[in-house]
């Protein structure tokens, strides 16, 4: 029977038909036999990690997918800093933002383009000049990250509790930096709000006086005059992964949000870089993934590139990358399958719609789950229309975990008590019982 489980998630491998692709989805009109043969040999259904119809971010869902609560999600922006090694006290703020090229009319800025192309000496001219803010005992710093991206760290009197300034979609103003209507009452939020205001108002009046943004304006292009904010987030306390699931967990993931994420919940990292061949990156993570399994319970295997292709907007480029990391799976996945002592399970965090205006999509994605034990049905295609009609139904959130526990014959019989705090996992890491010294 199994007692490992590695998780191979194709981010954003969910999406919806299209008329070019014969109304069908990017993955149903992808040749992929070898994520067919994982379908035919065990048992598949549908993944939602919230509610259908809900579009998530790779953080949200992947935390949910983990097994933990909304109520201990420290919000994106604090998960990229851990990942990008930018130390975070428990009072600090961090906050994703980018520069980006904008328009003044009416004493309002419109984004003229949400991501411009941009050489890194001048990113880098840029950014020694607006690194670093103070306003009303607030200090805010700018920490590259790569290309046109940072994190701003505030830290004062400041509040994760505030909107959004990026409105994703050129041609539209800015939004206004608001504190959350149900943000504690103590003054942070607001004090943060309009700290990050001036902030950026200072950045673009900044901005447009460089002479990176005069040489670019000559030469035609778009000035680099303003930074968006999104996802602001603080560090909390939340109980390790081995911990709350008795599984010793560790991740094979490019992007700092994973890295940042995995150490967030106690797991380790095992970092690796994205090529131009999502199928040969495939192959050597599950190359890796041998390697760990004789120290490791639990191995997340991921990849950001289907969902990379979504956001192209091109389903029959997502098409061809799926094939590709179908290929990769299929180089280096017949001796993992052919283990015993492994659970594999297939599945995406969310679906990417390669058309239409939204970045994510609400609908559920495709689910596999293949080992020894596991009820075997009839479907022998993995896509998103023949996996619902598998034997595990729809599994939601914290559910994969449970599944997971339960097929490794971990999982505890409900009221049963071993340890003072609650888990779901057998046996818990209890303390033996010690013979009482004689009265």
């Amino acid at each position: 029977m199994p007692k490992k489980c590695i998780l191979i998630l194709l981010d954003g491998l969910g999406d919806r038909s299209h008329e070019i692709l014969d109304h069908q989805t990017p993955l149903q009109a992808a040749h992929t036999p070898a994520l067919d043969g994982i379908a035919g040999g065990g048992a598949s259904g549908m993944y939602h990690a919230a509610a259908l119809g809900q579009a998530l971010p790779s953080e949200n869902a992947h935390f949910k997918m983990f097994g933990y609560d909304m109520d201990d999600f420290p919000g994106r922006g604090a998960l990229e800093a851990m990942g990008a090694g930018i130390d975070l006290s428990p009072t600090d703020v961090a906050v994703l933002s980018h520069f980006i090229s904008v328009s003044e009319k009416d004493n309002c800025l419109f984004l003229e383009k949400g991501k411009p192309p941009a050489e890194a000496d001048d990113v880098a001219s840029l950014t020694e000049s607006i690194n670093a803010f103070r306003y009303n005992n607030v200090d805010i710093q700018f920490h590259p990250t790569g290309g046109i991206r940072g994190i701003l760290t505030l830290s004062g009197k400041v509040s994760p509790y505030v909107t959004d300034s990026d409105p994703f979609v050129d041609g539209l103003p800015l939004v206004a930096i608001k504190p959350w209507r149900n943000a504690p009452p103590d003054g942070a939020a607001p004090n943060t709000a309009n700290a990050l205001s001036n902030y950026l108002t200072w950045v673009y009046e900044v901005l447009s006086r460089h002479e990176v943004n005069s040489k670019r304006q000559q030469n035609g292009e778009l000035p680099l005059n303003c930074m968006s904010t999104q996802r602001a987030g603080r560090l909390k306390t939340v109980a390790s992964f081995e911990k709350k699931f008795g599984l010793r967990g560790v991740s094979i993931s490019s992007g700092m949000m994973y890295w940042g994420l995995a150490a967030y919940i106690g797991m380790d990292v095992e970092k690796v870089k994205d090529t131009e061949d999502p199928g040969t990156d495939m192959e050597e993570r599950l190359t890796i993934a041998k390697t760990l399994l004789p120290d490791y319970d639990f191995i997340h295997i991921h990849t950001k590139a289907p969902d990379e292709a979504g956001h192209t907007k091109d389903p029959i480029h997502k098409k061809t990358v799926i094939e590709s990391i179908d290929t990769g799976i299929g180089n280096a996945v017949e001796s993992i399958l052919n283990d015993p002592e492994v659970l594999v399970i297939v599945t995406a965090d969310h679906s990417t719609p390669s058309s239409g205006p939204l970045v994510h999509s609400g609908e559920s994605v495709p689910l596999v789950v293949h080992g020894a034990g596991v009820r075997r049905d009839r479907i022998k295609t993995l896509d998103e229309v023949w996996a619902a009609q598998g034997a595990l139904g729809t599994v939601r959130g914290q559910e994969l975990m449970y599944m997971v526990l339960n097929h490794l014959n971990r999982a505890k019989l409900a009221g049963l008590m071993d340890t003072p705090e609650d888990q779901p996992y057998w046996p818990g890491n209890y303390e033996p019982f010690m013979l009482m010294k004689p009265l």
